[in-house]
């Protein structure tokens, strides 16, 4: 089994804590995808949920369980965290001991990798406890939505493949726009290692094929914006004249403070992907070209709906898109970053 490295995420402080509570009101209509479910009274049946969170104290997931936690309240739902801190060996044990405990009916899942919990995930259906996946792929394909074991109440997923296919197209046109051929392109993983990053990167390389773009260097920002600006400084020294780096919003950001420190700010163009409140004011600003949402805090809200519609009827809602009715397909261009909604800080 192949795990992922433990990620360095950043810490949740007071101010993350207060962001996330704001993008709960935010989240109900920052997409349009709604999930049928129960009604808002007291529900019938008990609801004793486990909610498998990768990792709590990281910026993107904060508000991802925050409005988990407000809709189970509201619901009338007892929702019980377990962190695996990005630890799959520890995600794995713990759904192990949720099945096992005979307390929980429904279960979230977020996987740290995609194949991981695959078996488990069928015991806790085949034992009648109803499961709703969200946030990251659970199954072997990472290009598409639609859940992949048979039983899954609700899959709430972004695709990897998607994410990388538009930011490859960002970056022609980025490139384009400034009539650069060739385009010398540094692309930042965030853990290259992983299923992820691989097919995230596999489609991104699709995009650009046949196009006057070239990566010319390569790093890892682990999803936080210090280690995203070490390792564009080493692009930077390694490749003086780069016109473009392209990455995750956290390594975006610390792109940003390499580039301020190199006085290269606005010499070379930045891409990204995540709708964080600092890459839309970056698109916003003009300082970013491009990013590709996504919406943590709608995951959370849509993942414990549907966990509710099942638990109450029996109705799987199948693959449910977390960005359903943002602008241009959930791209965020200097022309409609207003319409965004930011779901978390970055």
């Amino acid at each position: 089994m192949l795990f992922i490295p433990a990620t360095r995420p950043l810490r949740r402080s007071a101010a993350v804590a207060a962001f996330a509570a704001t993008t709960l009101a935010l989240a109900a209509c920052s997409s349009s995808t709604s999930v049928p479910a129960a009604a808002t009274t007291a529900a019938k049946k008990p609801m004793n949920i486990a909610y498998l969170s990768f990792a709590v104290d990281n910026s993107y997931d904060a508000p991802m369980l925050a409005a988990a936690q407000a809709v189970a309240a509201t619901d009338g739902a007892t929702l019980k965290v377990f962190d695996a801190d990005n630890n799959p060996t520890t995600q794995y044990d713990q759904l192990q001991t949720v099945i096992n405990s005979g307390q929980y009916n429904g279960v979230i899942t977020q996987p740290i990798y995609n194949t991981g919990l695959v078996p488990l995930v069928e015991q806790a259906i085949a034992k009648g406890i109803k499961v709703v996946n969200m946030d990251q792929i659970l199954g072997p394909s990472l290009s598409t939505d639609a859940p992949q074991i048979p039983g899954l109440s609700a899959n709430v997923t972004f695709v990897p493949t998607e994410i990388g296919t538009k930011l490859g197209e960002l970056v022609v046109q980025a490139c384009a726009s400034k009539n650069l051929n060739p385009c010398k392109v540094g692309y930042l993983y965030d853990i290259k290692a992983s299923a992820l990053d691989t097919a995230i990167s596999g489609a991104f390389d699709a995009a650009i094929k046949g196009q006057p773009v070239q990566v010319v260097t390569t790093g890892q920002s682990y999803f936080t914006p210090t280690d995203g600006e070490a390792a564009v400084q080493t692009m930077l020294q390694a490749q003086p004249g780069l016109n473009l780096v392209v990455g995750s919003d956290q390594g975006i950001e610390g792109a940003q403070v390499a580039l301020a420190t190199a006085h290269k700010t606005g010499q070379v163009i930045l891409v990204g992907y995540g709708a964080s409140a600092a890459a839309v004011a970056g698109v916003k600003a003009g300082t970013w070209y491009a990013d590709v949402a996504q919406a943590p805090a709608s995951e959370g809200r849509l993942a414990v709906q549907a966990l509710v519609a099942a638990l109450q009827s029996g109705k799987a809602s199948g693959a449910i898109d977390p960005v359903a009715g943002f602008p241009d397909g959930g791209i965020v261009t200097k022309a409609d970053a207003a319409q965004f909604v930011p779901e978390w800080p970055g």
